[in-house]
């Protein structure tokens, strides 16, 4: 198991930490864990997860036009 920093989950699905909280606060992204009194990380597989199920609903573009 590994576990990404801010600054990771930040490179890896390109939104601002403010916007990760609010989903994960919504319960639409994978919630930190807590590792010391400053101080979380996220589970590598669940965010990767995450991100194949949003790859997975995108739209594919229209090859007939």
């Amino acid at each position: 198991m590994r576990i990404l920093s801010k600054r990771q989950v930040k490179e890896l699905v390109l939104y601002s930490p403010q916007h990760i909280a609010r989903l994960e606060k919504a319960g639409q992204f994978p919630q930190r864990v807590r590792l010391g009194v400053n101080r979380v990380g996220w589970v590598e597989a669940e965010v990767l997860d995450w991100l194949e199920d949003r790859l997975a609903r995108r739209e594919m573009p229209d090859r007939h036009s």
